[in-house]
């Protein structure tokens, strides 16, 4: 038998392997959307990869979890070099020894950016699903996308002409929010005894995915509420987070409940929110609920940032709409004085109807694909990767 035939015999009989990165609590709720897609289409695939909790409940044997991995801005990474350095090793150790065809990177920039090269380099085929956001800074980086990524799948309506213009070939697959929230039904018993007569309304506290968001924006969240103990304040705790971060900031005279598991329901029912900049404030905005942005880091982080960041907006919503739709408090801003300023603001029904209106041209801004089942299938649909006859082995 010829080296050609035996070669296809091998590429026909490969057993697909598809390893997944993904660093942040978004990147694993999207990422899980993502397996049970792929293993809804092919059900013997192998998958391993980097995420979270709802990754593994969908099927991946999930090795890294990114509550090991969440390091948020210029200074807090300049601490961790050397834990960061260690994670890079064990990706590259991880995905040498699985052999895998194909590598999906999940946002997570910072570090899926440096790896890409190398995964690339080893012949294995590369996707980026939620490409980064080159387009607010370090533009450079469309190179490094240019040169290594075989398929970029974007969410973001907007960032196809943005690549197109860079000569990188982008895929707006719909954004996967857009979907699951369109789907999904809250629990009607979450409601029960909120929002009745003579009860004040309930505003939800989002207050961030990571240990240093929460012990940045909560004080001021729970300041605020403090200043309308009668109304109903309800907090929805990150799932990697531990209770007792939440509990130590609560006062007591505040009528605040903690959330956990059961952020959608919240939003569901909740008549205003406080919202920390990243996903949530998509999805605030997608279960139409009126919302103030707030982002407070660390001052030298933020200053870096200041310099570096070519964006007019930090909030989703504003960014795809370009325009100030929801106020988004930053820095100094984000006090407890102005917050509750902009709480009381979204309790005006013509306040409310204009952010309603700019909600609606938003969903239809995102359109009604269902992005996991999309980036499953271009994933799948792509050519596989020479083997070599040796056994292919990565170094």
């Amino acid at each position: 038998m010829g080296h050609s035939v035996r070669q296809g015999i091998a590429r026909l009989i490969r057993v697909e392997r598809i390893y997944i990165i993904a660093g942040e609590a978004s990147g694993d709720l999207h990422g899980a959307a993502l397996v049970e897609a792929i293993r809804q289409r092919s059900p013997g695939i192998s998958l391993r990869g980097w995420g979270g909790d709802l990754m593994a409940g969908a099927g991946c044997n999930v090795v890294k979890h990114y509550k090991d991995l969440a390091f948020m801005g210029f200074v807090e990474v300049v601490r961790n070099l050397g834990a960061i350095r260690k994670n890079f090793a064990f990706a590259r150790q991880d995905i040498t020894a699985f052999r895998p065809d194909t590598v999906v990177f999940i946002d997570y920039p910072g570090f899926n950016m440096r790896l890409l090269p190398w995964v690339r380099r080893k012949g294995i085929r590369t996707v980026y699903y939620i490409a980064p956001q080159v387009w607010a800074w370090h533009q450079s980086r469309v190179n490094t996308l240019r040169r290594f990524v075989d398929e970029l799948l974007v969410i973001l309506p907007f960032e196809t002409a943005f690549f197109e213009k860079h000569g990188v070939k982008a895929h707006f697959v719909g954004h996967p929010l857009a979907h699951r929230i369109a789907n999904y039904r809250p629990d009607p018993a979450f409601g029960q005894g909120l929002g009745q007569e003579g009860a004040g309304p309930v505003v939800a506290l989002l207050p961030g995915s990571r240990r240093q968001e929460v012990r940045a924006m909560l004080p001021v969240m729970m300041e605020a509420a403090a200043q309308h103990p009668g109304w109903h304040w309800m907090i929805a705790r990150a799932p990697s987070l531990p209770r007792s971060l939440y509990i130590d900031m609560i006062p007591k005279n505040v009528n605040v409940t903690l959330v956990e598991g059961r952020t959608y329901d919240l939003l569901a029912h909740a008549r205003a929110a406080v919202v920390t900049s990243g996903t949530a404030t998509l999805e605030t905005a997608l279960f139409g609920v009126p919302q103030v942005v707030v982002y407070k880091g660390n001052p030298v982080s933020y200053a870096i940032a200041r310099r570096v960041v070519n964006v007019a907006y930090i909030s989703l919503v504003n960014l795809i709409l370009d325009r100030p739709l929801v106020t988004e408090l930053i820095q100094r801003d984000m006090n407890a004085s102005a917050l509750k300023a902009e709480v009381d603001r979204l309790m005006v029904e013509e306040i409310r109807e204009k952010i309603q209106a700019g909600y609606h041209l938003l969903k239809t801004l995102l359109g009604e694909k269902d992005a996991s089942a999309e980036a499953a299938a271009r994933i799948l649909q792509m050519p596989l990767p020479e083997i070599p006859m040796s056994g292919g082995q990565l170094s």
